[in-house]
């Protein structure tokens, strides 16, 4: 992908493990569709999933606003998150979202204990307009 095509993307990524393939894959396929849907047909910025080992390996991709599905045991990119993101939503032993509500770090991480409470961080992350509020900062960074 060329330089020009990293521009306009909104990098999904889960982790690479088997868990993360198996149960956050499916949760990121469906928070790029509500991305897409939000952002609209008209948008430059586009969504794409992909792992946290290219993620982490291709030093192109960190200028790019991020969610990052899954939590640190199975997702590389989450554990740095974790430790640099303010959390937005925390229910102890449960499930966290973390990000800069402020917009000036687009980056953002979800995730439960496990994959049930993982769809229940993904639907609050929608419901309580996390995304929305992230997605106001992607649109922010294209002015």
């Amino acid at each position: 992908m060329s330089e020009t095509g990293l521009n306009h993307l909104v990098l999904i990524v889960t982790g690479a493990s088997l868990r993360g393939e198996a149960a956050d894959r499916p949760l990121a396929y469906q928070l790029a569709q509500e991305v897409a849907g939000r952002l609209g047909p008209e948008s430059p910025w586009k969504p794409l999933v992909i792992s946290d080992v290219l993620y982490i390996n291709d030093k192109r991709l960190a200028a790019q606003p991020v969610i990052s599905v899954g939590g640190p045991g199975v997702n590389h990119l989450s554990a740095l998150l974790y430790q640099e993101l303010p959390s937005v939503m925390t229910i102890d032993n449960v499930l966290t979202i973390q990000m800069d509500i402020e917009l000036a770090d687009l980056r953002c991480c979800f995730w439960g204990m496990n994959h049930e409470q993982t769809v229940e961080a993904l639907d609050l992350l929608l419901k309580r307009g996390y995304l929305d509020r992230f997605l106001e900062g992607v649109r922010q960074k294209s002015q």
